[in-house]
Formats: C-alpha cells, structure tokens, sequence
C-alpha cells in the first residue's frame, strides 16, 4: 500500500514538474520576437493564400498592409476624354513557362505601350481564372494581363478581359506550346504578335494600384480595357484544366480615383 502512495506521489511530482517546465517554456516563447518572415512559397487558397501572403515574407507586407492594392471592382469611374493608349506591337519570339501559379509568356523586346509621354516596354502577359478585376460587380471568366515597364523601373499593367466566344489565335498559340512539366519553359520556334490580343474597340478605365501576386508592390499604372476579348469555350476549359482557381480576392478600392473613357 505504502509503495503504491510513494509511486502515486512521484508521479504526480513528476507530472507538475513536466508543466511548470511546459508553462516555463511557453512564457519564453511569448517573450521572444517573433521569427523575420521570409517564405517564398504561397498559392491561392488555404493557410498560404491572400489573406496570409502579408504575414510569409517581410517583403510582402503590402499585400496585407498597403491601400493601393489590386485587383479592385471598378466602379464610379470619372468619365473623361482620356488620351488614347499607343501601341506600338510586333511580332516577336516568346517563351511559355508554367510556373506553378500561372501560363507565363515571356516576350522578346521592342513591344512598346504609351501613355502620358511614357513608353513602358512588354515584358511578360500571363492569365487568371476568373478575373481578378471586376466591373461595377461584374466578373469574367478569364484575364489576361500584359506586364509593361519603363525605362525608369515603373510598371504599367494591361488587362483584357476574356468572355467565351470565337477562338483566340494568340492564346491558341500559347497552349499549342505549352510545358510538359510544371517549372518547365518552352522555346518555340515560331513568333506571335501581341496586336492580336487587342480588343477592337480602345476605350479603358485606369487607375493606381499593385502587383496582384507576392511582393504586391503599389505605383503600378493599371489599365483594364472596356471591350472583353473573345475567346472559345474549349480554350477557357484548357486553362481550367490547369489552374481551375487562381484570382486574388478584390480589394478596397479605398477612395482611389478612378477615371473612364467618355
């Protein structure tokens, strides 16, 4: 009987030793500065999606902090006689890459975008399903957006909204070349030529916004044509087949000025 109090007393000792330890362990923890974060990997849903892309990677604070962030819901615009956009497009080598986020085509150089007697130079265009950019609560099924930069590191976005309709010969030619493997780029041996992706009409909204992937960064000129481009039904559902989600929420608009073509 005695023995089985000794072992009842021990464990118990050894039980409130074990927390005291825990609790102790914990109250440092509390008292320590939180890790610098510095992830790199992130996705669209889930524990490393938006809501959490801020809180991955010191660098990306403003995608959890900043008030210029895109993609927005355009709505309220100020009509106005807004310049009209040059385009200066030709046809060029390109590569696609699958990059695990996105159908990323890389564009050889000489393709030029002006607005406000700036040349921003097409770097890269890439898709999102469905569309980040919403127009007075509308969405589309698909965007594509053309990534242009100046001679002085400024960026410049252009956004075709995709609706179903005639097949697309731009975007057929992007998946007649596409990567086997995710990570992976192909090089074809052909050209494409970016004036086909425009719509026919050149009315557009703009306003000042970010990045919509990681670092989210803000100073980014938008530009979101009116007219949507076509594109088929089976080439939408090639991209779904891909990436059936990959759209950053839309974010406040947070009184930013946004002007229309009249």
């Amino acid at each position: 009987m005695k023995a089985n109090q000794a072992a009842r007393y021990a464990a118990a000792a050894k039980a409130k030793k074990e927390a005291a330890a825990k609790a102790a362990k914990a109250e440092a923890l509390a008292k320590a500065p939180p890790p610098r974060a510095n992830g790199t990997h992130w996705t669209y849903e889930g524990e490393l999606g938006p809501a959490n892309w801020g809180r991955i990677n010191a660098d990306w604070a403003k995608c959890g902090a900043g008030n210029r962030q895109s993609p927005i819901d355009i709505r309220d615009g100020m009509k106005v006689d807004l310049e009209q956009i040059g385009f200066d497009y030709h046809p060029s080598a390109f590569t696609v890459t699958d990059n695990s986020h996105t159908v990323q085509v890389q564009v050889g150089g000489g393709n030029y975008l002006n607005i406000g007697n700036t040349m921003y130079e097409l770097q890269q265009f890439h898709f999102h399903r469905p569309s980040e950019e919403r127009i007075n609560g509308k969405g589309f099924e698909m965007v594509v957006h053309l990534v242009h930069k100046s001679a002085d590191g400024k960026l410049a976005v252009l956004a075709l909204l995709l609706e179903r309709g005639k097949p697309q010969p731009v975007i057929q030619t992007v998946w007649n070349n596409l990567p086997l493997e995710k990570g992976d780029t192909s090089v074809p041996a052909i050209v494409l030529d970016p004036n086909d992706l425009l719509p026919q009409r050149r009315e557009y909204f703009t306003y000042m916004g970010s990045l919509t992937t990681p670092p989210c960064t803000e100073g980014v000129l938008w530009l979101v044509m009116k007219e949507p481009v076509q594109a088929s039904p089976s080439q939408m559902a090639l991209f779904s087949r891909l990436y059936p989600f990959n759209a950053r929420p839309v974010q406040a608009a947070s009184g930013r000025m946004i002007k229309e073509s009249n």
